[in-house]
């Protein structure tokens, strides 16, 4: 019973934590759905990439990409390397996970995003990781509703309202990524990947198949990963 009721209060605890990040991702998920629409997609394709799919960023530039005609190659290419910032991710979260069974972290893996990811590695690192796997999936399960729920509303919108992705709702984007970013921005490796990303992602604004955004997720990763292993050389040995 105590077991049962530890994990009833950890399922608990991730959603709460959860929360602001699903304020923000809201109009993320309504400006996505009528953009997919907008873009010729039918409504279940729409919704089908975020059930199947679940990952904002690489599903705005998948659509954006579609809309202009893009060639397949280079729209899996693009997403790919923008998603490699997971990396990242899995590389911080790894010694807390390593022992969970597969059957943990296959479905966690796929629903880590970046506000998952920020909620959970909040509460490992400040709180260790005790039955974690209960409070990061928690987290997941509130953010993957959050973001099938809204997806489904900028649809329906989107059938409607056509012109309401042009009213100004992504400014909630870079408002969330803020959040995010900022407290992380107290590590080394996730500051030298910040501002790499920043840099190449300013000198190469502009270019076609957002190539821009390509070129700086590959820039802050590996950035990020250069910084995390001469971090762990400068480690004292135990």
């Amino acid at each position: 019973m105590t077991h049962t009721v530890n994990r009833r209060a950890l399922l608990l605890e991730g959603t709460r934590d959860t929360v602001p990040m699903m304020v923000g991702a809201a109009p993320f998920g309504v400006i996505f759905g009528t953009l997919a629409i907008a873009a010729g997609l039918s409504s279940a394709t729409a919704i089908g990439m975020s059930v199947l799919v679940f990952a904002g960023s690489s599903q705005f530039i998948g659509v954006s990409l579609i809309g202009a005609g893009t060639a397949l190659p280079v729209l899996w290419l693009t997403t790919f390397v923008v998603n490699l910032r997971h990396a990242l991710y899995s590389a911080t979260l790894l010694p807390f996970a390593r022992d969970w069974s597969l059957a943990w972290r296959w479905p966690l893996a796929f629903w880590l995003t970046d506000e998952t990811f920020a909620v959970v590695e909040h509460r490992f690192r400040t709180k260790g990781a005790e039955g974690g796997q209960w409070y990061w999936l928690g987290s997941s399960l509130a953010m993957y509703g959050n973001w099938l729920l809204w997806t489904v509303v900028g649809v329906s919108l989107g059938q409607s309202l056509p012109g309401l992705a042009n009213l100004g709702l992504d400014f909630a984007m870079g408002a969330t990524f803020a959040a995010i970013v900022a407290p992380q921005l107290k590590r080394r490796p996730a500051l030298g990947a910040a501002v790499a990303a920043g840099v190449v992602a300013m000198l190469g604004r502009g270019l076609p198949y957002k190539l821009d955004l390509m070129l700086a997720a590959l820039a802050g990763v590996l950035s990020g990963l250069l910084l995390e292993q001469w971090a762990k050389r400068k480690e004292p040995s135990a």
